[in-house]
């Protein structure tokens, strides 16, 4: 799956991050302080499902807390961490071994990022990350709050980037339990279900898998196996019994 980079430009005050050379490594920034990312992010395995479903491994990213900046930087200032991050057509080896997102040495913004919300980052999501993000001219932006809207305005959103400047996506209503919107970067629906992150795909009219679908899913197939060759063994035995005893007769004639 490939997508066009956005059109969008930096405004002028990138200048503020000409204080390293392109290629330059990102630092290491501390970890969060919080428990969100593993809980709604790690643990279900979105980010492998992401990456099996978008396939291109060698010039396609799906990695959290991935720095973005205009060009590589030893500052904190002006550098933005989505908890995902997605970008296509780009080199992968080049966010890993500089730790970072240089959009002038990859030649595009990333594609697609995604907060989840947190005690710590309620505010700067909806604020200073989204400005942001949109001065990168990173097409899409999205915000997932577990709690259902007590953290964000809404349990849901996502914005799209037209000239420039964010615009809302239109998120439908299933119930007070589930709702999505969809993602034009991914060509998936970005779901709030019963406080979790799902992943649909409207095409082959199905749920990326998360980690515990996937092992129920190999457990099952397993089960169905056995089941299956518990049967061929039994329908052996029953032949080999069915010939001994037409022998049997056989001699007794």
């Amino acid at each position: 799956m490939t997508t066009k980079p956005p059109s969008g430009k930096l405004k002028a005050d990138s200048h503020r991050l000409h204080d390293a050379a392109p290629g330059k490594t990102f630092p290491e920034f501390p970890p969060r302080d919080d428990m969100q990312n593993p809980i709604y992010l790690h643990d279900p395995a979105h980010q492998a499902a992401l990456r099996r479903h978008l396939g291109s491994p060698d010039t396609t990213i799906v990695l959290g807390e991935v720095p973005v900046a205009p060009r590589a930087t030893r500052r904190r200032r002006g550098v933005l961490i989505p908890d995902l991050l997605i970008a296509f057509n780009i080199n992968r080896a080049e966010v890993i071994s500089t730790k970072g997102y240089s959009i002038e040495e990859q030649g595009k913004p990333p594609d697609f990022a995604l907060e989840v919300a947190s005690p710590h980052t309620r505010r700067n999501d909806y604020g200073r990350k989204r400005a942001g993000y949109a001065n990168f001219g990173i097409p899409e932006y999205w915000r997932f709050d577990p709690t259902g809207g007590n953290l964000y305005p809404a349990g849901l959103a996502g914005d799209t980037l037209v000239d420039g400047e964010y615009v809302p996506i239109t998120i439908n209503k299933v119930d007070d339990d589930r709702y999505w919107g969809h993602s034009e970067a991914l060509n998936l629906d970005i779901c709030w279900e019963y406080g979790e992150l799902r992943l649909y795909d409207p095409v082959a009219q199905r749920y990326l898998l998360t980690y515990d679908a996937t092992a129920e899913a190999l457990a099952d197939a397993e089960a169905q196996r056995a089941d299956a060759e518990a049967r061929a063994n039994e329908s052996e035995a029953q032949v080999r019994r069915l010939e001994a005893e037409l022998k049997r007769l056989q001699g007794g004639s």
